[in-house]
């Protein structure tokens, strides 16, 4: 228990916990202070009041002690009358054995037995009691010198509702400070964790491809370590990806070579094909496939490569989308399938790579074929903005949970062998997402009616400032995202643009 923590606190996050410690915090600080002073004061007023009124019982006494010794028959009635007595204070006077009061409320009954006793024998003697449910104090005085006693009962319930009324202010004065402690710790804990809420932001930039984010910290030794640590990370990864890209270039670049040799070779060896022996045919016609293969993958690998350097450009033509569709639909071997144009969009002209588009439309054609039997329907549609080019299928479908990522490079998804037989690379869906992002639109699939999956490219009116230099954006650019710094009060985030980037 002591190692995990309790779990409801677990559960809440870092600015709860701060605005909980604060509450809390303050409860016990305010409520040990109210109780001090409750107490405190508690004491206090009874301790004067205590003494305000043995002060008055004994002044009292005296006077009756007085007048009863003046008088062998003393008129009891005007001996009341002349007592100094407050509101809430009634006299009770024993003398050989007869009881008088100032009051029908209170009498010898009235007065604790144990005190009566006390007082009686000739001891002076004070006892707190209840008499109606409200609190009282009694002061016995002896006054043997006139053979008699004299009692003043005194009420407490205006002191007592004096406390209440204490009490009660402190403990609003506390459930105050206790909000105020919880205003205080949220507040505290916005300003100290905004910091590393720039820092979660950053992160996410740089998790969406902007890598050449950084973090700029003003004088505070706490926040410039964390600075320097997330930009030594930034660097190392940037520098990582940087290498990996490099290395994937260079390594398509030296395959490029024997590979267009050993396709040459196989060429002169294709002239010959029916002159070969059947065993001699049948592995030829295995080596071709591969190295086909191999081809199409190195050209893959190639077209990646030069998008992750910024070298990949666009050559924009302005063509009817229908017909762009069309044209692409049959060049992927989709001549049986119909392109349905809406009429919302027949002869729409747009700005376009018409190889880049072609090759989209051949990918998704062709991961139609190898995992739902080929593709079922073409479509261009209208979006606010944006026409979209549909290719559907009627396949198993696409996992929500793989429907992100079966854009991500050489990711071919657990259903795979369920979808049917495939040799792909995994690279071809990957291709699609760069190729649209290039042009500024994005890609996606869905599902479509009568249990169909639509495979569907967005692609925007205007073209991006991207389209204007021919240029793709770096790793970092393709997010679609502007470059804008990041900034709070103690730290800043800014981007680097590297030169040349679009």
């Amino acid at each position: 228990m002591l190692q995990h923590g309790w779990r409801p606190w677990r559960r809440l996050g870092l600015r709860s916990r701060v605005t909980v410690a604060f509450a809390l915090g303050a409860l016990a600080l305010s409520a040990t202070m109210a109780t001090l002073t409750y107490f405190t004061a508690r004491q206090f007023i009874l301790h004067e009041r205590e003494t305000a009124i043995l002060r008055q019982a004994y002044v009292n006494a005296s006077l009756a002690r007085s007048s009863l010794l003046r008088s062998h028959s003393p008129d009891i009635t005007q001996l009341f009358s002349s007592l100094d007595t407050v509101p809430g204070s009634m006299s009770v006077l024993e003398r050989h054995g007869t009881w008088y009061a100032t009051s029908f409320s209170v009498g010898e009954n009235s007065i604790p037995a144990s005190l009566r006793r006390l007082v009686l024998h000739g001891t002076p003697a004070t006892q707190h009691f209840a008499l109606d449910g409200s609190a009282q104090m009694v002061v016995g005085v002896p006054l043997p010198a006139a053979d008699a006693a004299y009692f003043e009962v005194f009420s407490l319930a205006e002191l007592a509702r004096t406390l209440q009324i204490l009490a009660l202010a402190l403990t609003g004065a506390a459930l105050v400070t206790t909000a105020a402690g919880a205003v205080t710790g949220r507040w505290a804990s916005s300003r100290a964790l905004r910091p590393l809420g720039e820092v979660s932001k950053a992160a996410e930039t740089i998790a969406g491809g902007k890598l050449e984010t950084r973090l700029l910290t003003a004088d505070d030794p706490d926040l410039s370590a964390l600075a320097a640590s997330f930009n030594r990370m930034s660097d190392a990864l940037l520098e990582r990806i940087s290498r990996e890209v490099r290395f994937t270039s260079d390594v398509s670049h030296e395959l490029r070579s024997p590979l267009t040799t050993l396709a040459t070779s196989l060429g002169v060896l294709e002239a010959h094909h029916d002159e070969l022996p059947p065993r001699s045919r049948r592995a030829l016609d295995l080596l071709t496939a591969e190295i086909r293969k191999f081809q199409r993958t190195l050209d893959d690998l190639l077209e990646i490569s030069r998008m992750d350097t910024g070298s990949a450009e666009l050559l924009l033509d302005d063509v009817d989308v229908g017909e762009l569709a069309r044209h692409a639909a049959d060049a992927a071997g989709a001549t049986r399938i119909p392109v349905d144009v809406d009429p919302a969009v027949a002869g729409l002209r747009l700005s376009l790579d018409k190889r880049r588009i072609e090759r989209v439309v051949a990918n998704l054609v062709t991961n139609a074929a190898q995992y739902a039997g080929g593709v079922t329907r073409f479509a261009v549609e209208p979006a606010p903005g944006a026409v979209r080019l549909v290719v559907a299928d009627c396949g198993p479908g696409v996992p929500v949970a793989e429907r992100e990522r079966i854009f991500e490079r050489f990711y071919r998804g657990q259903a795979a062998g369920d979808r049917g037989a495939t040799d792909g690379s995994g690279l071809g869906l990957s291709l699609v997402a760069e190729h649209v992002r290039l042009h500024g639109g994005r890609v996606w699939v869905e599902d479509g009616h009568g249990g169909e999956n639509r495979f569907v490219v967005e692609l925007p009116y205007e073209t991006r400032e991207t389209h204007e230099t021919h240029e793709t954006p770096s790793p970092a650019r393709t997010n679609g995202s502007r470059d804008r710094p990041f900034t709070a009060t103690d730290v800043s985030f800014e981007t680097e643009t590297p030169q040349g980037a679009g």
